[in-house]
């Protein structure tokens, strides 16, 4: 039997709040009507990781939770309180992180003969000989020969344990490249048995080994000379100290320490190199974190081997697959999953692009619910105004409304400056692929970078799932390439159009051959940082029309869904995946849900906000610098401050530092520009210190609260009752103001809302209405839903019906409404500031008898009027008696 949650509650785990913190809420998540708790990852992580998605080590519950003691008391806790367990994982990549990832360390100390090269996806075959049989490691704060002259750089030794030192960073050192020290050390002291094994060391196969016996001996007979080192340093103390005397010579002189460098199985660089010529695939542009070749079946069954025992032994009931567009064959990576855990509830961060289906094939429950976010938060906008906002839009700012040329652009700004290198490995690639064409063999590096680059700026989704082993790709594929070959073909007209035909026939297998498959599964994996870097990270913080709708797997240039639109979008969700689950906030929206529902208002109201830009820019002119902020940064900052008001300017100035230098517009983070940022602090607090505009902002801000309020009602009713599973991010069941992190990972007061959902079983509907700004209603709202998916479970589920109902009367558009297995009803306004009186709108529900749970009303079925039903509460929940 499926193992479906009701509804997660997502807990942010770190250092701060542990196991034994989660623990402690356990009691109040059930009371609330949680069924599952959902945890951000939490196998060992990178030391401070905030996060957890920064893995070390598959084998370890993370220490600075708590360890694996922690870990258990907190899963005796969730049974103790019938609780379930979901947990995030991270099957792309893991961190480097010295010692702590000891798959790494190992590659970096023996290259292509570690027994955990074929972990990592590494290109040890680049086309620079320099970085043959090599690893890049990119952290010098200077050019690698000022590093060594400054004397940065260090060889060292404890036992027998050789390291590289740079500054705070440690790498281990080959054994082939001791020999020199080690013989020094041995003609020094006449030890012939230090000779020998220097000597010994000298022997070891070189680190291009590639069968596995052949490692195998490698890796044993290096650990039996490193021991044999060891008792030789403790048993006679003057040879050590006869090696440490070599070392430091050696660290003296840049000649001799560059040569032991260069026998290394890495190369030391700028760390700016990294953008071009990094050999390794990374979590976007995160030199860190080093990607996983997840497709090998021992790499899956190594990195999973603790969390399918918990699955199996039932501490966990569920699994979220981070970043699954990663992978290489992201398919096959499920059906592996499901094979493991037959029974589990499995959903993947699939973004999904409007328009854009999951793939029917995969053996998964479906999304980690963006697609719904941003259907649901469409509903909030009025189209209507589309035309009345762009031209606020450009008259303030001036910039572009043409959303799609803009994304393009800045997928084009992280090509050049974040992702050349992996730009550069398909480029060799396709390089070689045509010249094994003689058609096409004159086409140069240049057309093929240039080709690349275009094509992937233009690329629709995030990225296509043909695999050259499974037969033909399928119509969607095809579909998506075409497109994208259609657009980089108008946008480039230079670009010979054949040269573009020919990556297309590529891309859908029509011409095929090795080298022309691993092109096709690498520029798949491509797609996705691509389009992560340059539309959510780039695009979203410089395309501020309406920042409500800049969400990921949004598009900002779609303005509004209608009733009509979402009502399909969830009836194609109950009969597809009828257990995805449905997000409103998560740890990686740039605004929570509260924010977004208040700025959706201002695409009511146009004219009153467009002629408030004009009266507050008045004002504020004269505490800009130089013109700084510009217009467009200077609109976001308005917007930040209505939605998120009352925020204090610790929290908005560095959420606008980041947002800066995601925008790369006027500063970045490789590059900031100090003047500028320090411009715009200096005049967000000039804006703080004048009270009269203070008090201009709040009294904006007041016509906006309750109608927002009302908002994010509906859309947390529309949640909780629509096909799926609903899920709430920590803190968001009282009102949350809350931007992207770290602003979303601040401190939950947990006893204020024990406190408040213990007085909430005592009071009326009418009472809650009046502690509106407690958050008490968005609390009333969730408990009482929640109650009604546990006693109706037949009614969610997947043969729970989804069935529109549509209002009639002059309010008609700003009603949604629909019943779930014929005995629930829900009903929600929209665009409430421009709703006015409902005069004669109604519903039509089923007969009989019919319990209204928030508005706590006995109704009568039939004809309902909306002016009725939303008397005593703004949203509706009817339960058939």
């Amino acid at each position: 039997m499926a193992r479906i949650p009701v509804a997660t509650y997502r807990l942010q785990l770190h250092s701060e709040f542990g196991f034994e913190d989660a623990a402690k809420i356990a009691d109040y998540l059930e009371q609330l009507g949680i069924s599952h708790v959902y945890c951000s990852p939490y196998l060992q992580a990178a030391p401070g990781s905030q996060h957890g998605y920064d893995v070390v080590d598959h084998h370890r519950v993370n220490g600075e939770l708590g360890g694996s003691e922690a870990h258990d008391r907190f899963c005796m806790r969730l049974g103790e309180c019938h609780l379930g367990q979901v947990l995030d994982i991270v099957p792309n990549h893991m961190a480097i992180c010295g010692r702590l990832n000891r798959y790494w360390w190992d590659v970096q100390e023996n290259g292509p003969s570690s027994r955990y090269a074929a972990y990592f996806d590494i290109d040890w075959q680049t086309r620079e000989e320099k970085l043959r049989n090599k690893l890049l490691v990119p952290i010098l704060g200077d050019h690698y020969g000022r590093a060594i002259e400054k004397g940065e750089i260090k060889l060292k030794r404890q036992g027998a344990d050789f390291t590289v030192k740079y500054l705070e960073n440690e790498l281990p050192a080959s054994p082939r490249s001791l020999v020199p020290v080690l013989a020094e050390a041995a003609h020094e002291t006449g030890s012939d048995y230090l000779a020998f094994l220097a000597d010994s060391l000298r022997g070891l196969p070189g680190a291009t080994l590639t069968d596995k016996e052949s490692i195998r001996d490698r890796h044993r007979d290096k650990h039996v000379i490193s021991d044999l080192l060891s008792k030789l340093f403790e048993q006679t103390p003057f040879i050590a100290e006869a090696v440490d005397h070599a070392i430091a010579r050696l660290n003296k002189r840049p000649e001799r320490l560059d040569a032991v460098l260069e026998d290394q199985n890495y190369r030391l660089a700028y760390w700016q190199t990294s953008s071009q010529e990094l050999p390794y695939r990374r979590f976007f542009d995160v030199n860190t974190l080093v990607g996983l070749r997840m497709e090998s079946p021992q790499v899956f069954s190594d990195t999973h081997a603790l969390i399918l025992r918990w699955l199996k032994e039932g501490v966990l009931d569920g699994i979220r697959i981070d970043h699954p567009d990663g992978l290489r064959d992201p398919k096959r990576y499920f059906e592996r999953l499901r094979a493991e855990a037959p029974d589990v509830w499995i959903v993947g961060e699939k973004i999904l692009e409007p328009g854009e289906e999951l793939r029917k094939d995969w053996p998964i429950n479906g999304t980690t619910g963006y697609d719904f976010l941003n259907e649901v938060g469409g509903l909030f906008i009025d189209s209507a105004n589309e035309e009345a906002i762009n031209k606020v839009y450009t008259d303030f700012t001036g910039e572009t409304v043409d959303y799609e040329a803009l994304a393009r652009e800045k997928k084009h700004l992280v090509l050049r400056d974040l992702l050349g290198s992996d730009v550069n490995r398909l480029t060799t690639l396709l390089s070689d692929i045509c010249e094994n064409h003689r058609e096409r063999r004159d086409y140069t590096r240049l057309d093929a970078r240039r080709a690349i680059r275009e094509l992937v700026a233009c690329f629709p989704v995030y990225r296509t799932y043909v695999v050259p082993d499974n037969g033909e790709p399928t119509a969607e594929d095809c579909s998506y390439v075409d497109e994208a070959i259609g657009a980089a073909k108008a946008n480039r007209p230079e670009i010979d159009p054949d040269l573009m035909d020919f990556i297309r026939d590529i891309l859908l297998l029509r011409v095929r051959g090795e080298q022309e498959s691993e092109f096709v599964m690498r520029f798949q994996q491509f797609t996705s940082p691509v389009m992560a870097k340059g539309v959510e990270d780039t695009t979203f913080y410089c395309y501020n029309r309406m920042v409500a709708l800049n969400e990921v797997g949004g598009d900002p240039g779609r303005f509004g869904v209608s009733p009509e639109e979402f009502h399909k979008f969830n009836q194609k969700a109950q009969a597809e995946h009828p257990a995805t689950m449905l997000a409103s906030s998560t740890h990686d929206t740039k605004r929570s849900e509260d924010v977004r529902a208040r700025l959706s208002l201002l695409s009511e109201i146009p004219g009153e906000w467009g002629r408030t830009l004009t009266s507050w820019s008045g004002r504020t002119e004269r505490y800009k610098t130089d013109g700084a902020p510009d217009r467009n940064t200077e609109y976001l900052i308005y917007q930040t401050m209505i939605g998120a008001w009352p925020i204090e300017r610790e929290r908005l100035l560095p959420y606008l530092e980041k947002a800066m230098r995601e925008a790369k517009s006027k500063t970045s983070w490789l590059a900031p520009n100090e003047e500028f940022e320090s411009a715009v602090k200096g005049f967000v607090n000039a804006v703080y210190d004048d009270a009269a505009f203070i008090k201009c902002l709040e009294g904006f801000v007041q016509k906006l609260t309750t109608p927002g309020w009302i908002n994010s009602l509906s859309a947390v009713l529309l949640k909780l009752t629509a096909p799926g599973v609903p899920d709430f991010y920590q803190g968001t069941e009282l009102w949350n103001l809350s931007l992207v992190d770290p602003d979303n990972r601040r401190k939950v007061d947990y006893e204020e809302r024990r406190k408040l959902l213990k007085e909430l079983l005592s009071l009326s509907a009418k009472q809650v209405w009046e502690r509106l700004d407690e958050g008490l209603p968005k609390l009333w709202t969730i408990y009482h839903a929640l109650r009604a998916r546990w006693e109706k479970p037949e009614c969610f589920g997947d043969k729970g019906e989804y069935s529109p109902i549509v209002a009639t009367g002059a309010k008609q558009p700003h009603v949604v409404s629909y019943a779930r297995g014929g005995e629930i009803v829900v009903a929600v306004p929209r665009l409430p500031m421009s709703a006015g009186d409902w005069e004669d709108t109604a519903l039509r529900i089923g007969e009989g008898r019919w319990n209204n749970v928030l508005g706590q009303q006995e109704l009568t079925g039939g004809i309902i009027r909306v002016k009725d039903l939303f008397e005593s509460f703004p949203v509706a929940l009817l339960i058939k008696q």
